[in-house]
């Protein structure tokens, strides 16, 4: 069947799963065997095609391997083309996780599939397109669909029908329904909560990609500042140069906390004059001025500034922001680069040849608004998603070179000031030295849906969490995170890698 979307609004999709529909054989909480499994197939679903159900054994790959576990492989499509695969382990805990996709995504991805090890059924979904890297956006060239798919919902409609497939197969609904996402995960998982508060019991957003349209204007002032000019990409930064801006500013702001130890607690503390670094040439120091600096223009602010951190790291700046030797991806020398020129490219202008050299940034809000009302999951309105009683946590890296952190705690404040008990249902951690998604100096593991769900299932709200820092699978630091806008400061002694010697203020 076809449906009939409006810009802007949202648009609920309910998949039933009638009596008749039903796969027979499957016990509550265990797989029904193979027969079960491949009899899925033949589920009768409106606008959706279930093209393939396969019992998958346990494998022995180790921790390298994603999935190990037995399970059932239930891939299908929804509508024209919002592909999808779900994962429905042999012993499950009764509860359903989905996981977001990263960048324009373009392929099937789920960012939490290595989760059904613990039990949990899982979806993941390409959000109705194929793409060979998920910087590109040429497939959103001219089509509303895709655009709408892609905004918001197509990650709606595969979390009805996985419901409905994993109620088919285990003869039971999920007990509690989850979601975990990072970058565009995360912006994912905002638009749900803001969007379709019924979805999930519990959501996990990190490092939201929330405001395309500002995180695009601000990839483009960046692209302008870095490689001012398009006929020559060759970076102005080399790795060298980096890692010494990252030793400057850390020599000067590392200890601002409390503790010396590479890590910066809030790098807001941090005042970064590029003018005053050493090693760096006069272009190199306006640039860096440029990409340090707030997207602003005509006197209004677009987006935050960009803080300090993570400059010399792998997977830093090089990768994102000044790019490297090499383009570590394709449709640019950088990964703002890529997903900016894209966005402005297939999503605003239906131009493949548009000129960012060229463009006024002060156009961009206006240019783009018809996208930021797709995209833009910047709505600071919970009132529905509290009503029904779910919770949303959300993290960010502080040293986080793809998308600034200020944004996440500029719409922090924004539901706050909307409502002054929103920590009754959404809290936000910030990660100190912790990149984008993970990786950097600080540490960056966390069992998210360990706290997600004891705020959920046992009213226990997270305070201090701890996170980790995990080399070559053995944990070499501990810190807690706080509720934001607390920070951990050190007690004064005892051990600067253990969490036990930190309190949250």
């Amino acid at each position: 069947m076809r449906r009939n979307v409006i810009v802007g609004f949202s648009c609920a999709f309910v998949v039933t799963v009638t009596s008749g529909d039903r796969v027979t054989g499957a016990s509550p909480g265990v797989q029904g065997g193979q027969a079960a499994c491949e009899k899925l197939v033949k589920l009768q679903l409106p606008d959706v095609r279930v093209t393939e159900a396969v019992p998958v054994p346990a494998s022995a790959g180790g921790a390298a391997t994603a999935v190990r576990v037995p399970h059932c492989r239930v891939t299908g499509v929804i509508g024209s083309e919002i592909r999808f695969t779900l994962l429905l382990p042999d012993q499950w805990n009764k509860k359903f996780l989905m996981g977001g996709g990263g960048g324009f995504v373009g392929s099937i991805s789920n960012q939490a599939q290595r989760f059904v090890n613990d039990g949990y059924a899982s979806v993941g979904t390409d959000t109705g397109h194929q793409s060979p890297s998920n910087t590109d956006a040429s497939w959103a060239l001219d089509n509303l669909e895709r655009q709408l798919n892609f905004g918001y919902l197509a990650v709606h409609r595969t979390a009805e029908v996985a419901k409905a497939i994993l109620r088919s197969y285990y003869e039971e609904a999920a007990g509690r329904s989850y979601f975990f996402g990072c970058s565009n995960g995360g912006r994912q998982a905002l638009m749900e909560a803001q969007r379709f508060p019924d979805d999930f019991d519990g959501i996990v957003a990190g490092a939201p990609a929330a405001d395309f349209v500002g995180i695009a204007t601000q990839f483009i002032k960046d692209s302008q500042a870095a490689f001012p000019n398009a006929s020559s990409l060759t970076p102005m930064f080399t790795p060298d140069t980096l890692k010494s801006v990252e030793t400057q500013i850390l020599a000067r702001c590392d200890a601002l906390d409390g503790v010396k130890d590479g890590v910066m607690e809030d790098p807001r503390r941090c005042t970064v004059d590029p003018g005053t670094l050493t090693g760096l040439t006069d272009p190199q120091r306006a640039a860096l001025k440029s990409l340090y600096g707030e997207t602003a223009a005509r006197g209004t602010s677009i987006y935050p500034a960009q803080p300090a951190g993570g400059e010399g790291q792998d997977g830093g700046w090089g990768a994102w922001i000044t790019g490297l030797p090499q383009p570590p991806v394709p449709n640019g020398p950088s990964l703002r680069f890529a997903f900016g020129t894209q966005f402005f490219k297939y999503f605003v202008f239906n131009d493949p040849k548009w000129d960012y050299t060229r463009y006024d940034i002060a156009n961009a809000p206006a240019d783009a608004k018809r996208a930021g009302q797709i995209l833009n999951a910047t709505n600071a309105d919970l009132s529905a998603f509290k009503a029904k009683g779910k919770k949303l946590v959300v993290w960010h890296g502080w040293a986080d070179p793809a998308l600034t952190a200020l944004a996440i705690v500029q719409y922090h404040d924004q539901v706050l000031q909307r409502d002054a008990a929103a920590a009754d249902y959404f809290r936000l951690f910030m990660m100190p030295g912790v990149l984008h998604c993970g990786g950097g100096t600080g540490p960056d593991t966390v069992d998210w849906p360990a706290a997600i769900q004891d705020w959920v299932e046992k009213g226990k709200a997270p305070a201090r969490i701890i996170a980790r820092k995990v080399v070559n699978n053995a944990t070499t630091r501990t810190r807690p995170l706080c509720v934001f806008p607390q920070k951990a400061e050190y007690k004064g002694s005892g051990s600067t890698d253990d969490e036990a010697s930190f309190v949250c203020k």
